[in-house]
């Protein structure tokens, strides 16, 4: 089933220089890349990408650290595209996280973990509608 999902590289992933990479392997996999930007979130936008996450003790942490520099955000197409990033992305921890996945290969601990994956369909489509007008993204 064709689907979009939402994939971002977070601050760490961009102060360390590994937007090429993670667009590389989301490429190599055979997604698609239908809409790309780089910007710095604002709070009240970081707020409600993890409002799913609102009153949990790293609410706030996660807040700081994803307004802390500028991230990118990819809206991916391709078949099952939820799932096969998320197999792409690894477990959130990189402990967890096998080598050759993102988070095994590059992340440092479970908030600077390199990129954040929408982890359904309905969350990737509240996802992408926050960070991209539908006419940013191509067809």
């Amino acid at each position: 089933m064709l689907e979009r999902t939402l994939v971002i590289v977070k601050p760490d992933g961009v102060r360390r220089g590994l937007v090429g990479e993670v667009l590389r392997r989301l490429e190599r996999a055979g997604l698609r890349i239908v809409g790309l930007k780089m910007l710095h979130l604002s709070r009240p936008l970081a707020e409600s990408l993890y409002a799913q996450h609102r009153g949990k003790e790293f609410f706030e942490p996660l807040i700081e650290f994803m307004t802390s520099g500028p991230i990118v955000a990819i809206c991916i197409e391709g078949d099952n595209a939820v799932s096969r990033v998320r197999a792409l992305i690894g477990p959130t921890n990189p402990a967890e996280a096998p080598k050759g996945t993102i988070r095994g290969d590059f992340g440092s601990n479970i908030r600077e973990n390199v990129v954040h994956a929408a982890d359904s369909l309905q969350h990737a489509q509240r996802e992408i509608a926050l960070l991209f007008r539908e006419e940013e993204l191509i067809s």
